[in-house]
């Protein structure tokens, strides 16, 4: 049945094949591009191969992919709202010594939500369906009236993880023409179409320019486990980082854990940055409604953590669980996405509150 669909377009191969895909299958394709980009942060030496970066390539790319598919181009302007939404949770996440996942809830709050509504709101028109270039894959399971999300064919580019604050109605109107596709296969299409992006490289970090032009400088005391100061750092590190500490003690030191707001980051021997057990806050179950006991799931700590058989039980607060590996696992770290499975379904997930 032929839809009316959005599809949000980076101005990238994935975004662009979706669309061609969708107008291929006889839809109705329109694009939306979302800017975020501020200007204010602009210069000249400054990397494009970013999440968050200028954007005037990229839209040029979009518009160029646009034209060759014969389909409306939308740009949306939402800079002030990334900023007060995304970069402050961001920020916030960083200056209190966890580290965030901007995708998470950019997806979540920005991209499946305020854009969507903001392009309702400014060019008076509807949509049947919102399109991305996300390798995932949505089903509708009759049985418990529930959306369930499951992980993309392509298990190294698969990005279900990136999903999971997504709410029900989120996933109604969603689609993700990717989901059964390899990367390999999608620039290959991009060949067939003669898409100007077949070629392009990825984002590779989040913010163009690095950390520092939104969180400034940060500088302390590194410090061993006995609280003995080592030396000191400069720059923005993560729980399980070795590369950049630039002090020698005979053997390979890692960051434990990090105090900013004592300007401290304790560092210790690998063994150390293993640990087992954590409480994981703010959740948000898809697939299920939730749990009333113990289960067994497999269990991600970051997008690339390929997961770990865990048992996830209630605690006393409403939106938290405990998490417990079968076996230790390798820098469990605060503000980071956890993400719970039963094989290829998607479960829900949380933030990680505490580890211990």
């Amino acid at each position: 049945m032929k839809k009316k669909v959005l599809v949000g377009m980076s101005g990238g191969v994935d975004s662009s094949v979706a669309a061609a895909l969708l107008k291929e299958a006889g839809h109705n394709v329109s694009g939306i591009f979302m800017k975020v980009w501020d200007e204010k942060y602009d210069r000249e030496d400054i990397a494009i191969s970013a999440c968050y970066s200028p954007e005037g390539k990229d839209i040029e790319d979009a518009k160029k992919v646009a034209e060759i598919l014969g389909i409306e181009l939308y740009i949306v302007d939402i800079v002030k709202e990334y900023r007060d939404i995304v970069l402050s949770y961001f920020r916030n996440e960083y200056l209190t010594g966890r580290t965030p996942n901007p995708c998470v809830v950019c997806n979540r709050f920005l991209k499946f939500g305020l854009l969507l509504d903001r392009f309702i709101e400014t060019e008076k028109k509807k949509f049947d369906l919102f399109a991305t270039g996300h390798y995932a894959i949505i089903e509708y399971d009759e049985k418990n009236g529930r959306y369930i999300l499951k992980k993309g064919l392509d298990k190294v580019k698969e990005q279900s993880y990136f999903l999971f604050l997504l709410t029900q109605q989120q996933l109604s109107r969603a689609v993700f023409p990717l989901g059964r596709y390899t990367k390999k296969e999608v620039r290959s299409i991009a060949r067939r179409l003669k898409l100007p992006v077949s070629g392009k490289e990825e984002s590779q970090d989040f913010i163009a320019g690095g950390k520092g032009c939104i969180l400034g400088d940060n500088s302390g005391d590194i410090v061993d486990k006995e609280g003995n100061v080592l030396g000191k750092y400069n720059g923005f590190f993560t729980i399980g980082q070795r590369k950049g500490l630039g002090i020698a003690r005979g053997k390979p030191l890692y960051v434990l854990e990090i105090d900013r707001k004592a300007k401290r980051m304790v560092v210790g021997e690998k063994k150390d940055v293993y640990k087992k057990e954590f409480v994981v806050e703010g959740l948000n179950w898809v697939s299920i409604e939730g749990i009333n006991g113990p289960v067994k799931a497999n269990v991600r700590v970051r997008y690339k953590h390929s997961g770990a058989t865990a048992t996830i039980s209630p605690v006393d607060k409403k939106d938290e669980v405990r998490v417990v590996f079968d076996q230790p696992q390798w820098a469990i770290t605060p503000g980071q996405a956890a993400v719970f499975y039963d094989g290829e379904v998607l479960l829900g997930g949380g933030f990680i509150k505490n580890v211990s």
